[in-house]
């Protein structure tokens, strides 16, 4: 499956920063890209760090004035599963900023009480978080985490996979949040979907149903938002003037078989 992505971001920086850029496909992808990153027209020299399962930081030192990143990718084929690794099992069944598991240990278990298995659990919780929340954009804030969800049953696609990934935690099975882009999704933008550790591979769900999973192009894994966001600012103000991002696929959009364990590739 051949996949095209793009993203457009334009900020006003009113103060020097750094800017932590994660628009890049994971470095797992074979991909054929290009970033660029202008200051007042002109080009910023950009460092890259890597993360885990290939989650690629773009570092920007930039002063005041006008910031635009543009990024596209072509993806040809697919990649091999990411692996469980040992410390997984660990680190993602931790509490986090965004998915407070400790805080919905009670609920969880009461929820979803006699479901032991995780190949029967990752379907439950992701099919009672779509049901339980409506899907509302601006309805949420950035510091809203899972339990601030739960209680309003409403959000947006970080939401609904915080949400499921906090149930999961709380119900003992290692869950984390993978930022995509998503062909087929609409309105088009960044997508947030949560994976599990079932049978001993990272399974992916999208609670929201907006996009098929077997086209999703990993950009960044992590904990919750705090790890996979598209841009962090560190140091002066920023406004966003403009986002624009796009992802499409050669010829038709693949169906999505929501009892089938999926694994992104």
């Amino acid at each position: 499956m051949r996949r095209s992505v793009t993203a457009r971001l334009v900020y006003w920086v009113a103060a020097p920063a750094v800017l932590e850029l994660q628009v890049a496909v994971s470095a797992q992808h074979p991909v054929d890209e290009e970033l660029s990153v202008k200051l007042d027209g002109a080009p910023v020299e950009v460092t890259e760090l890597m993360g885990p399962v290939g989650t690629r930081h773009h570092l920007v030192e930039v002063p005041a004035g006008l910031v635009e990143v543009d990024y596209a990718a072509t993806i040809t084929g697919p990649i091999r599963p990411a692996p469980v690794e040992p410390l997984d099992r660990y680190v993602f069944t931790r509490p986090s900023r965004y998915c407070e598991s400790d805080r919905l240990a009670g609920f969880a278990v009461g929820q979803f009480r006699g479901l032991n298995d995780p190949a029967d659990l990752l379907p439950a919780v992701s099919s009672w978080v779509g049901e339980r929340l409506e899907y509302v954009p601006g309805s949420s804030g950035p510091t809203d985490g899972a339990v601030a969800t739960l209680l309003a049953a409403r959000g947006v696609c970080r939401d609904y996979a915080h949400l499921t990934v906090a149930l999961l935690r709380a119900c003992g099975v290692p869950a984390r949040i993978v930022a995509v882009y998503a062909p087929g999704l609409s309105p088009m933008d960044f997508h947030a979907v949560a994976e599990a550790v079932v049978d001993g591979a990272w399974r992916v769900v999208d609670p929201s149903l907006l996009a098929p999973r077997t086209s999703l192009v990993r950009i960044a894994t992590g904990r919750d938002a705090a790890d996979t966001a598209f841009l962090t600012n560190h140091g002066g103000n920023i406004y966003l003037d403009s986002m624009e991002v796009s992802a499409v696929v050669d010829g038709f959009l693949p169906t999505d078989d929501v009892t089938d364990l999926v694994s992104l590739t």
